[in-house]
């Protein structure tokens, strides 16, 4: 496994989830840090110039001061991928496999997620593990967010079918974030930066500006990645501790819909 690789001083990519839980993920956290061998968490997305286009524009501050996100992951499996018996149980279903990724492109984006409130339903496909759930969540920076999670509607809103980045999907116009600023916002994956010139206000007209991009390949631009960290030439873009606190998010959704209460997330868990 991933620690007997770290103990005889292997580099490791992990695929996501970086572990079966949040305890077992700080075990190699802790095994990282302590033998000083570098883990790649195999978040691929940040790799997509998408990605990491919106993350430049938001973090330099060209929409302001982030207000609010919206996430979208409205998507409809179809029916013979639950042939697979564990796609029906708990931990199987949209929040774990699909969410997070949402949830780490929107850390790797907009910053540390500091509580999380959810709902979930199986009420569609009366299966064990949940077809739908709603988030509403707090940035550590003041944002408010939400999502919206199924896999029984058919929409183009989605990162899998409005991306383009995995040709298996065929793809359509349209969005899965929804970034608000004080001064602009951002839809992504289109990548259209909205913004008044001048005086601002809801008389004005909106202007929109789209940011260019050069396209790239974002699985293989995780392995070239990983090649440059293995011989110490880049650090991790997603390192253990930092995959860690996708999944303690992931692990504060599925608490706070079965409390029924807002959840924080311990930034220790990473």
């Amino acid at each position: 496994g991933a620690i007997e690789c770290l103990e005889a001083g292997v580099a490791v990519l992990i695929e996501k989830p970086l572990a079966e839980s949040v305890a077992a993920a700080q075990r190699l956290v802790a095994v990282q840090k302590r033998t000083g061998v570098p883990v790649l968490g195999g978040h691929h997305r940040r790799h997509n110039p998408i990605v990491k286009a919106a993350r430049k524009l938001v973090r330099e501050g060209g929409i302001g001061r982030l207000v609010a996100v919206t996430s979208l992951f409205l998507i409809r499996k179809p029916d013979d991928y639950f042939d697979v018996a564990w796609r029906r149980e708990a931990g199987g279903g949209p929040v774990l496999i699909n969410l997070i990724h949402d949830i780490d492109n929107l850390r790797f984006i907009c910053g540390e997620i500091e509580s999380v409130q959810a709902m979930t339903s199986n009420a569609t496909r009366g299966f064990a593990v949940e077809d739908t759930a709603a988030l509403v969540f707090r940035f550590e920076n003041g944002a408010l967010g939400t999502a919206t999670v199924s896999d029984v509607t058919p929409t183009p809103w989605s990162w899998e079918l409005s991306s383009g980045e995995n040709k298996v999907y065929p793809q359509r116009d349209g969005l899965c974030y929804l970034i608000a600023g004080s001064e602009g916002s951002l839809s992504v994956p289109a990548l259209d930066r909205w913004h008044y010139e001048g005086r601002q206000g809801w008389w004005e007209p909106l202007l929109r500006e789209t940011l260019a991009l050069a396209p790239l390949e974002p699985l293989a631009e995780q392995i070239r990645h990983f090649c440059a960290v293995i011989r110490g030439e880049e650090q991790p873009i997603t390192d253990a501790a930092d995959a860690a606190r996708t999944l303690a998010v992931i692990e504060a959704v599925a608490e706070a819909a079965r409390r029924g209460q807002p959840v924080t997330i311990d930034r220790a868990e990473g």
